[in-house]
């Protein structure tokens, strides 16, 4: 028979990605993928959030209102008094042959409530329902907005999850000082609202002693100089884009060296865009991120192709995380900072000394009672154990998983259930030897008599982690996340590989027929 069988390729291959893969986590290499400690490990920082879903709803009339100006301006609709108030868009059609056409598109727009009169007077609000829903879907969106937005800036695996209705828990490993503190909160809490607007060039002379109320008579509103707050524009309230078109935004340099951000739009806000530009020559164009205004050029020709720029003075670093920002998109409401708590680091050393501790002792209990008991059937379990420990580290650094305290529990119980497989399979061994079965005969038979309750067993217990992992929050999905890659490499190593090592040995144990040595049999 073979030396080299099937099997025990497989489990060769598993050991060489086992070690390969886990050794910069084991190591702390400064290359390779390594595993990262949680926030109950390493310290850092906790953060609760509150978002501000009204926001969100004036957000939604906002944007109903951009499109009702772009359907009549890109249609030639005539209409007057568009304007936008707290929860409704209202605005005047005065050609009525053109009422068809508008209530079609209204009609398009989901969670809407159409009022109109006789004389075609429009009030556009939000169904009960959709207001509720856009409120759910905003901190929905925060939530993935800023676990994006850690996760471009590079920091290790943050823990962003929603708790109750309007509540963010972001969870920051590894910040311990205040600089990198300040930065990742106003990465988060940033905005980051781009709109395009137009600039009223009539009453633009104006804007010095006009007062807000005055200029909303007009459908405008009044915004700063991002650089010097004593410069005002006056800009039409309606934006003719906002950020939810951008796809991209780089950092780049323009011919003084200084920090600019070069931005791309879809393909309908290109289109929206170059329809604007190609109307509006000679007129000023306002680049407003978070309701300031960073440049207002006079637009020359039609811009095509759906980019454009954003410069204001930023530094390098500014430029970065506008960009990073841009690109993870705009938070639909602004959130506030409900609770702030500093995680030491003190706790997560003591946490895995205590870890450690119990790992290296559980695993020595149970390498030396498997030797103990079983003779070299307990070395061949133990290489599978082994091996599987090396598996689960380098499959969590493949994927840039966190190691938590209640992971660090998943890893020690893995331990326990690993080797349970092998006890099994060994022990069904046994009963067929005693029964006069020989050897060959006895480890085929005693791995299909066994392959039941392992699979039983492994099956039911993967089904209760997925429970956990999708029901349970930050420590619990840790603790599944280690079990299930646990229970997969035990499948592997317990049931492929000890029986390719068996089989590769079977010349040498039917040779020497002794089976105390080799099962511990007396």
């Amino acid at each position: 028979m073979k030396i080299l069988n099937y099997r025990l390729i497989i489990f060769i291959l598993s050991i060489i990605f086992g070690v390969a893969f886990s050794m910069p986590s084991f190591l702390q290499t400064d290359t390779g993928k390594k595993i990262s400690l949680g926030l109950d490990l390493q310290g850092g920082l906790h953060l609760l959030l509150g978002v501000r879903t009204q926001e969100a709803v004036v957000s939604k009339i906002k944007s109903i209102a951009a499109t009702v100006k772009y359907y009549t301006d890109d249609e030639d609709i005539l209409i007057e008094d568009l304007s936008i108030n707290p929860d409704s868009v209202s605005f005047i059609i005065l050609d009525p042959d053109e009422v068809k056409r508008v209530d079609d598109m209204l009609k398009k727009i989901k969670g809407l409530v159409i009022s109109k009169s006789e004389d075609n007077n429009y009030e556009l609000t939000l169904t009960p329902e959709e207001i509720a829903l856009t409120k759910d879907q905003a901190v929905s969106q925060a939530v993935e907005t800023i676990r994006n937005r850690l996760d471009q800036f590079g920091l290790a695996e943050p823990t962003v999850i929603r708790q109750g209705t309007t509540d963010i828990v972001v969870e920051l490993p590894g910040i311990k000082t205040q600089a990198d503190e300040q930065a990742a909160r106003e990465l988060i809490s940033k905005p980051a609202n781009l709109e395009l607007m137009s600039v009223d060039e009539e009453r633009a002379d104006q804007v010095y002693t006009m007062s807000g109320s005055e200029a909303s008579q007009y459908g405008d509103i009044i915004l700063e100089d991002a650089k010097d707050p004593a410069k005002k524009y006056l800009v039409k309230e309606i934006p003719i884009l906002n950020g939810s078109q951008v796809t991209d935004a780089q950092v780049s340099f323009d011919q003084s060296n200084q920090a600019i951000i070069n931005f791309t739009l879809n393909s309908i806000g290109a289109k929206v865009f170059g329809d604007f530009t190609a109307k509006s020559v000679g007129k000023r164009l306002a680049i407003v991120l978070d309701g300031k205004v960073y440049s207002a050029p006079n637009i020359r020709e039609r811009i095509g192709g759906g980019s454009g720029q954003i410069s204001g003075g930023f530094t390098v670093v500014e430029a970065g995380n506008v960009a990073i920002a841009l690109r993870s998109g705009a938070l639909p409401a602004s959130v506030e900072l409900l609770e702030k708590r500093s995680v030491g680091p003190s706790l997560g050393a003591d946490s895995i000394k205590s870890s450690m501790i119990a790992l290296i002792v559980g695993f020595a209990l149970v390498v030396v009672f498997m030797i103990a008991y079983y003779g070299m059937a307990g070395v061949v379990a133990n290489v599978a154990l082994v091996t599987n420990i090396f598996i689960i580290i380098a499959i969590m650094a493949m994927f840039g998983a966190t190691l938590t305290l209640p992971g660090m529990a998943g890893i020690v119980l893995t331990v326990g259930m690993a080797v349970d497989a092998n006890v099994i399979i060994t022990e069904r061994i046994k009963e067929l030897l005693k029964n006069g079965v020989s050897i060959t005969k006895a480890i085929e038979d005693g791995y299909s008599n066994a392959m039941r309750a392992i699979l039983d067993a492994n099956i039911t217990t993967l089904l209760v982690a997925v429970i956990l992992y999708v029901y349970g929050t930050g420590p619990i999905k840790g603790f599944a996340i280690t079990i299930s890659i646990g229970i997969l490499a035990s499948m592997l190593t317990a049931i492929l590989g000890t029986h390719g090592i068996y089989e590769s040995l079977l010349p040498k144990m039917n040779r020497e027929k002794n089976l105390r040595k080799w099962f511990g049999m007396k």
